[in-house]
């Protein structure tokens, strides 16, 4: 449960906390995103603050439907964000929201840390072998098809065994080329409807046969306001439920809009034993 970020040895048997920070124009909860220099700053200032151990940026919106943009407008507006945290706050662990493998390349040699690929490297054969050469971790998700088709695509004969077949198959192209750091991400809201969400999180314990690392994110996603008949934005309360579902399930990683309250669910649930 150690992952090498630039040098650094993070211990993920204690959960850490990753903060969203969109640089677009169209993520689906409009606080999360940060466009300008002193927006992204004051988003950076603030996660850091709170205890984010992690600062996960987006410059493509995966939520469904979303636009498909070309990768120069991804890398316009994904370098500059990280040349101004890292100016900033140049201890900051980056982890880049990308599954383009050029603009995986470019941000880790910007000094970002961390790969985190929602088609796991399916959407660009050159993905994995750039994750070998650099070396820096990599969270691989579950998905079927683009975020402009997932929506259609939640069919399964099993959801469990075929997620966790994916992730077999997945691990061992990682494996295969050398790649050493992988973290799970099960893909709450990717080609999965709202019950497959919550029987995802219901068995979420099957993924610690993996023996990797589990990130969860459902911050604020459509499986609890559309369930609560509510908006993204007073999702809030709802997120802090499934968070501190997700610590008790074997979460190691919390992706995040709102680091306090998951920090807090952190501290809390550490007091609980068996």
């Amino acid at each position: 449960m150690l992952i090498n970020c630039k040098g650094n040895l993070i211990d993920l048997t204690q959960p850490k906390v990753m903060g969203i920070l969109n640089i677009t124009p169209d993520s689906f909860y409009s606080a999360s995103r940060s466009t300008s220099d002193m927006e992204i700053l004051k988003s950076a200032e603030k996660m850091l603050a709170e205890g984010a151990t992690f600062l996960d940026l987006g410059a493509y919106s995966s939520r469904p439907g979303a636009d498909d943009i070309p990768v120069e407008e991804e890398l316009k507006r994904m370098i500059p964000a990280i040349d101004l945290i890292l100016k900033e706050y140049p201890d900051a662990i980056l982890s880049i929201d990308t599954f383009r493998a050029e603009v995986a390349e470019k941000s880790i040699t910007s000094g970002a840390s961390i790969i985190n690929d929602i088609s796991a490297g399916k959407l660009d054969e050159k993905m994995l072998p750039i994750i070998a050469k650099y070396q820096v971790p990599y969270i691989m998700m579950h998905m079927k098809g683009t975020p402009q088709t997932m929506k259609d695509l939640n069919e399964y004969d099993d959801l469990m065994a075929d997620v966790l077949f994916y992730f077999s198959e997945r691990i061992k192209a990682a494996r295969d080329l050398g790649i050493n750091d992988i973290i799970i991400d099960p893909g709450f809201g990717f080609a999965k409807d709202i019950s497959q969400n919550f029987e995802l999180l219901s068995k979420l314990k099957l993924f610690r046969n993996l023996d990797l690392p589990l990130l969860a994110g459902v911050s604020r996603k459509s499986m609890i306001w559309k369930k609560l008949e509510i908006s993204a934005n007073e999702a809030l309360n709802g997120t802090t439920v499934l968070n501190t579902t997700a610590l008790l399930k074997g979460a190691n990683i919390l992706r995040v809009h709102d680091v306090k309250e998951a920090i807090e669910c952190i501290k809390l649930t550490n007091e609980l034993t068996d």
